[in-house]
């Protein structure tokens, strides 16, 4: 079946090229732009701050792609199911019961590991509970998500109001998402996380094909539904959680790059929509923080004109469906 064009002339492996290209000038330009002192410093410095953006943005796109594919909307993300609220809860408990400062002096690596290992956890056993029961389990999948989500605000919010004041000036601090505070010791096992489930998404990528064609043409075409669901579900469960233990909740960055890419990348082939999305992801957020620390001299205000972007984006969508 021939790749359908974005423009004239123009084919999806085109664009894969140009984004590419894109991508790489601007991490050179991120690299090199501004750059003072010894570069046996600078390079390594800048280098792993690309690395970890690299792999945070490939994540969340991959993560709302995937999605995407199998509740057959474009502008749910796993944001829906509650993701940030339980990441928001979980920082809370530890605040509220540790302390600001027993919670700042805190090992690294045990916090990333058991924020990643709750949240993966609770993931995995609320979908074997739903996918154990009637078909249509996706969408109460989504309500429960929502619910939970709810609930989760709701029981931070509470913490919130009880913490001592200068606890809750740490955990401002900690509540929302900073790209330009990823961890150096947690990059490896991130990258690790986020790599595998790569590979498992590619071995996939035959059925999340069928998948587009509905779950009824899927189960007709020979997919295990219910099994690749549950994969799926638990790729977006690694994804989502590894990246969000690693910089913050962020809501609508995917929902951003995912509608770019599918309206670049006019294909059902996730072969081509994947890679599209994880490019677009790079080129925002590396883009994004070249004209922000080099150009404007600001160091965090990337994630809020990134939730302002999206923000606005989800809700030119729902006036669009709600024309339609």
């Amino acid at each position: 079946m021939p790749e359908r064009s974005t423009s004239p002339g123009l084919a999806p492996r085109q664009v894969l090229i140009i984004l590419t290209a894109l991508a790489a000038v601007l991490i050179t330009a991120f690299m090199v732009i501004g750059a003072k002192g010894s570069w046996g410093f600078v390079l390594p410095f800048r280098g792993t701050k690309v690395w970890g953006i690299a792999m945070v943005g490939g994540a969340i796109a991959v993560a709302t792609v995937l999605f995407q594919t199998i509740t057959a909307n474009r502008i749910l993300t796993p944001a829906i199911m509650g993701y940030d609220a339980l990441f928001r809860l979980v920082r809370t408990v530890q605040i509220f019961f540790l302390g600001g400062l027993s919670y700042a002096t805190l090992n690294v690596q045990l916090q990333f590991a058991f924020e990643t290992v709750l949240m993966v956890g609770l993931s995995t056993l609320l979908f074997r509970w739903l996918f154990n029961r009637a078909a249509r389990d996706l969408y109460l999948l989504v309500l429960v998500g929502i619910v939970f989500g709810v609930l989760f605000r709701s029981l931070a919010g509470l913490m919130q109001r009880l913490i001592n004041p200068n606890d809750y000036a740490v955990l401002q601090d900690v509540m929302f998402a900073g790209f330009n505070t990823i961890d150096k010791s947690l990059l490896m096992v991130s990258t690790l996380a986020i790599l595998g489930s790569g590979v498992w998404v590619w071995r996939l990528l035959p059925a999340l094909d069928v998948l587009n064609l509905g779950r009824d043409n899927a189960i007709n075409l020979g997919v295990a539904y219910r099994s690749v669901v549950s994969q799926v579900l638990i790729i977006i469960a690694i994804l989502v959680s590894v990246s969000t233990a690693l910089v913050g909740p962020v809501t609508f960055f995917g929902l951003l790059v995912s509608n770019l890419a599918y309206m670049l990348i006019r294909s059902h082939k996730h072969a081509l929509i994947l890679p599209a999305a994880v490019l677009l992801a790079i080129i925002a957020l590396i883009g994004g923080q070249v004209i922000l620390e080099r150009v404007f001299g600001f160091d965090s205000a990337l994630a809020i004109i990134i939730e302002f972007v999206g923000g606005v984006v989800f809700i030119a969508m729902l006036l669009k469906g709600n024309r339609k």
